[in-house]
């Protein structure tokens, strides 16, 4: 199915560089965090408090989607750069303003509504406008905010790579194999340091390499067959690193993404989930916290639980919306328009030196 989508929307198609099915899968997979939280999650942490008769999915499985998304997704990136300053700035733009914002909404909520049990300490709180509240050690604004450092760590692995293979990636899936042989070493050596298997994302690292093999193979620089050495090697690395759940959804995780370059998802792309894949990111930073406060207020009154649950929905569905259209996607742009004007200014006073000194 084609979706005819505005010039302004985020999600482009595959005509543009890009595959579309991606943002459908963000989609889902936000969907299915969203309810694991509001139905799942709440009663755990408030066991007192009315809530719906209903328990979504249990398990970490959503947010693998999103890690072998972002192994796949990070080529779009290293492609559109000629300097480690060019892909700071390109995560720079497209995490932090939006997460900044998500951070005073979820404190907004939290304090106003007086809920202690989700309050952190103020050291804790600004060491979280970092992002790197997983590497001190310390608690995150929002319970789901634990991904963040890790997605930074692979980013900051990913560069690391992307430097050492000389700006290319043409002998990148030997390196991955190495970056595998981590996570065995971590899995033997039980000293080996957090924070450095923080770094590497050695925890999470064979759904990344999922996703790279896919792209990959999407992006045609190798062919089906050359990435089945690959494919095994990091099966194998789940069945005996980690627990049979994790091997099973990795196993899941393939078969979808080979669905998704074989066409087969493409009745996923429908608008509506889309559209959700398109604030997929704000949605995510925004509806935990902020949905557990509205539920306890409506339990607090009595409210139905259903209602405080579809209120809890629909408030954080247009927070997500507004920090997409108002916060992400205005700063991300203004941020890119004022680096590519920094850089363009600096090569013509560059050249101009160059002229004088001749």
């Amino acid at each position: 199915m084609t979706v005819k989508l505005r010039p302004s929307d985020s999600y482009p198609n595959r005509s543009k560089g890009r595959l579309i099915e991606l943002d459908a899968l963000r989609g889902i997979g936000a969907i299915g965090v969203v309810l694991f939280h509001l139905t799942m999650r709440f009663p755990q942490m408030f066991p007192d408090a009315d809530h719906v008769p209903f328990n979504f999915w249990e398990g970490e499985y959503r947010v693998l989607l999103f890690f072998v998304i972002s192994g796949f997704a990070i080529f779009f990136s290293l492609e559109r750069i000629s300097s480690v300053a060019d892909f700071i700035m390109n995560r720079f733009s497209r995490l932090f303003p939006a997460y900044w914002v998500a951070i005073l909404l979820t404190l907004a909520f939290v304090y106003g509504g007086d809920i202690d049990v989700l309050k952190i300490e103020p050291t804790s709180i600004l060491i979280n406008f970092t992002m790197l509240q997983g590497f001190f050690y310390v608690p995150d604004v929002d319970g789901v905010y634990w991904t963040l450092p890790i997605e930074l760590g692979f980013y900051t692995s990913m560069l690391g790579l992307w430097l050492a293979l000389d700006k290319g990636m043409a002998r990148l899936e030997p390196m991955l194999i190495l970056w595998l042989a981590l996570k065995w070493l971590m899995f033997y050596w039980d000293g080996m340091p957090y924070r450095l298997t923080m770094l590497l994302v050695l925890e999470f690292l064979p759904f990344f390499i999922i996703g790279m093999l896919f792209y990959r193979i999407w992006s045609e620089q190798r062919r089906w067959h050359q990435q089945l050495p690959y494919f095994a090697a990091v099966l194998a690395t789940l069945w005996f690193t980690e627990r049979p759940e994790f091997f099973l959804a990795g196993c899941v995780l393939s078969i979808i993404f080979a669905a998704t370059l074989a066409g087969a998802l493409r009745l996923l792309c429908v608008k509506p989930v889309l559209w959700v894949g398109a604030i997929s990111y704000p949605l995510y930073l925004v509806h935990e916290n902020i949905g557990f406060v509205i539920m306890l207020k409506a339990a607090d009154q009595h409210i139905n639980p259903w209602v405080g649950f579809a209120v809890a929905l629909v408030v954080v569905t247009v927070l997500a919306w507004l920090l997409h259209e108002y916060i992400e996607l205005p700063a991300s742009r203004w941020i890119s328009a004022k680096w590519k004007y920094y850089k363009a200014t600096r090569h013509k006073s560059d050249m101009e030196d160059a002229s004088g000194a001749a």
